[in-house]
């Protein structure tokens, strides 16, 4: 196991922001000590939590010599050996990446300076012959194309047992030397993407993979000794960008948002690794082609190395912290990388010859004897632990039954106190209505019934059962050849019953015998579990605390079923304060019939009463009296109905409407047109009155 190196390099500042912070004071900048490097105001006050250290960190001054030989040289080398090695830059856009891993014709860059360092290092090893193939790719709007033949577009990822993860019909060329390599390197750069945006005239637009599948093998007996098959990819990718200060537009734009989503997903994939064993949850490689392809290299049988590069300019800022970041969280990954060999037939047999080989000189060099003796004694020790482990076996399966038992029995428990909620969720419904009651019935016997004509089920009556009893047969009557109680009798029968399924058996009612209360505890260790080995006994000592945080969570189920049955009761003292308002609602529409009966009956006995004394019953105050009588009558006889009407409902269990409403308001058009005519007739009578007396006047002047 070990790290991935992860290198950071600062770009020079370009001649207009050198030119613009130099007229500026207090703009930050970016110092390099040693491996680590700080962000410091011009001033020289240092940034609280601007601090980071990597494996190589270079300065402006730098070049791409010293990068390679610092980072990425040993790499290269052990690809030549047989490992897998990866090495890719990163970083946003404009930061110096490209120029990083393809350089210039003054300062090669890394893709270069390792095609010429691999062919030098092949020349430095006699012994092997090699066969060297190369692909150059990129992707493009997460479309894999190929830069060598430009034909092939839209390529796909397989992943193969023995290749690994590879791009299906991709072409791979054969090469002999360097110069054959960057000719293949030159024409690939020509079918590349690239664009200008407003912060890099000559900007990358895809990421870009060369790869060289390095094959090497024995010059001496060729058939009998393993391949070597090593992988080394060098990545050049494209860099993140803000829409804001690209100006990006159209193609610029969407190239902009694939290259953004690709590169997001890597530092998912990053974020995951770096995740303990216990917490990493499922890596996403498979969301881009571009970490799919990069897998081998991510946590992986890979050497990898990253290198970060970012821009000092004082606008930056914000995109190198990022690049940063992401570069400590990459140092925290590890990769498990080793030889790749593919081995013949006869390459394994030649190395488990040699293996017997090895193996027979330290036996004749060693006492014979005293090796027979302690193979015969370990032999020994192997049978009684087989033995032991035998045992032991069948005690492992004796306890995982009695688990599936205790299992089973709190699977039972739950499923009784979900039936519980649910009934207790039925009963609070029911409380709601406030038409429907529910009529509580006490059996004879103890027991309690539950009354309602719904369908829906009611919370049951949490009463003590009886407690049963075991009868003492008599030693010397027979077993009988069927049971003796029936099912549908329950926990008693007659005494006829009884004594004929007994074949004439009478119970000693004097031995009657409760039944004692059992509990199930765990069955005790015997001795030999005790004396098993260690690894075993902490298998039985694993067994044993599941079986103990078993029978807690049944205790606990059983304190909540207690709590359950409380609040049931509860309910049932709620239901029965209900029952009891219901009664006195019920009762309220008969007193009230009652009571205007009673007052119809007196106010007759008024009306007859004034009747009798008044003198002039054909006078307007009589007129309006007997009306006004007669309105209340209707009234109170309205009312008298409706009660009768209600009470009638009630006892139907239907739902009565109100009809008072239309029958007052006839009462009080009646009532006012008695009241009109009335009125009418007294103005009428009183201008006749006046009329008359003004004619007597007029006699008696004449």
């Amino acid at each position: 196991m070990e790290k991935i190196c992860v290198a950071v390099r600062v770009r020079p500042p370009t001649p207009e922001s050198s030119s613009s912070s130099s007229s500026e004071t207090g703009s930050p900048l970016w110092k390099v000590e040693d491996n680590r490097i700080y962000l410091y105001k011009s001033l020289g006050t240092p940034i609280s939590t601007a601090s980071h250290a990597f494996d190589h960190v270079f300065d402006e001054r730098s070049t791409n010599a010293c990068v390679y030989e610092l980072l990425t040289k040993d790499i290269i080398h052990a690809a030549v050996e047989g490992f897998n090695g990866t090495a890719f830059a990163y970083g946003q856009t404009s930061s110096g990446k490209t120029f990083t891993m393809t350089g210039s014709e003054t300062d090669p860059g890394i893709i270069r300076r390792s095609v010429r360092d691999v062919f030098e290092r092949i020349q430095m090893i006699s012994d092997r012959e090699f066969l060297i193939r190369v692909s150059y790719m990129e992707i493009y709007n997460e479309e894999i194309n190929d830069l060598l033949a430009v034909e092939n577009q839209r390529l796909q990822i397989h992943e193969h047992l023995e290749r690994g993860v590879f791009v299906a019909g991709l072409k791979e060329e054969i090469v002999s030397d360097a110069e054959q390599i960057l000719k293949l390197l030159d024409s690939g750069e020509v079918n590349r993407h690239f664009g200008e945006t407003n912060m890099n005239v000559h900007s990358s637009r895809s990421h870009t993979i060369f790869r060289m599948v390095i094959e090497s093998r024995g010059k001496e007996n060729n058939s009998s000794d393993a391949i070597r098959v090593s992988v080394l990819n060098l990545v050049d990718l494209a860099g993140s960008e803000r829409i804001a200060k690209t100006g990006a537009g159209g193609v610029r734009l969407t190239e902009g948002k694939y290259i953004n989503k690709s590169l997001m997903i890597l530092g998912n994939v990053i974020n995951k690794l770096c995740e303990s064993a216990k917490l990493r949850a499922h890596i996403p490689y498979r969301d881009s082609k571009l970490t799919r392809i990069l897998q081998p290299a991510l946590g992986g049988n890979a050497k990898t190395c990253i290198i970060c590069t970012i821009a000092p300019e004082e606008h930056h800022i914000e995109e190198s912290k990022g690049t940063l970041q992401f570069a400590s969280r990459a140092k925290r990954i590890t990769n498990c990388a080793q030889v790749n060999e593919i081995l013949t037939d006869a390459a394994l047999l030649k190395r488990q010859k040699l293996e017997i080989e090895e193996l027979r000189m330290k036996l004749q060099g060693s006492h014979a004897e005293v090796l027979e003796q302690e193979i015969l004694k370990l032999s020994n020790q192997m049978l009684k632990y087989e033995l032991e482990c035998e045992r032991l076996k069948t005690q492992l399966e004796e306890e995982r039954r009695k688990q599936k038992e205790q299992e089973q029995c709190i699977k039972d428990q739950q499923l009784k106190i979900e039936n519980l909620n649910n009934l207790v969720t039925n009963s609070d419904f029911k409380r709601n209505q406030s038409e429907d009651f529910i009529s509580l019935r006490e059996t004879p016997d103890g027991f309690c019934n539950v009354i309602d004509s719904s369908d829906v089920p009611e919370t049951p009556c949490f009463k003590s059962a009886e407690r049963s009893f075991v009868v003492a047969r008599s030693n010397y009557s027979e077993l009988s050849s069927f049971s003796p109680m029936v099912h549908s009798f329950g926990d008693m029968a007659e005494e006829d019953t009884w004594t004929k399924l007994n074949k004439g058996f009478v119970a000693d009612l004097d031995k009657l015998q409760f039944t004692p209360a059992v509990r199930c505890q765990p069955t005790p260790l015997t001795t030999a579990t005790m004396e098993c080995p260690p690894e075993n006994h902490k298998e039985v000592e694993k067994f044993k605390s599941r079986i103990e945080l078993l029978t807690n969570e049944k205790d606990s189920l059983q304190v909540k079923f207690n709590e359950q049955v409380v609040r049931n009761n509860k309910l049932m003292e709620e239901m029965s304060e209900l029952r009891q308002e219901t009664i006195h609602m019920k009762e309220t529409p008969k007193r009230l019939h009652e009571s205007v009966a009673n007052c119809k009956d007196v106010h007759n006995d008024i009306i007859v009463t004034m009747k009798s004394l008044m003198a002039e019953k054909e006078s307007p105050i009589a007129r309006l009296l007997f009306g006004a009588t007669e309105t209340t009558t209707n009234l109170l006889s309205t009312l008298e109905s409706q009660f009768s009407m209600i009470m009638d409902g009630q006892k139907a269990g239907s739902i009565v409407d109100n009809p008072l409403s239309d029958q007052w308001e006839t009462l009080r058009v009646s009532l006012k047109n008695t009241t009109t005519s009335l009125v009418s007739d007294a103005h009428a009578k009183d201008e006749f009155l006046n009329c008359h007396n003004k004619s007597n006047e007029r006699r008696c002047i004449c």
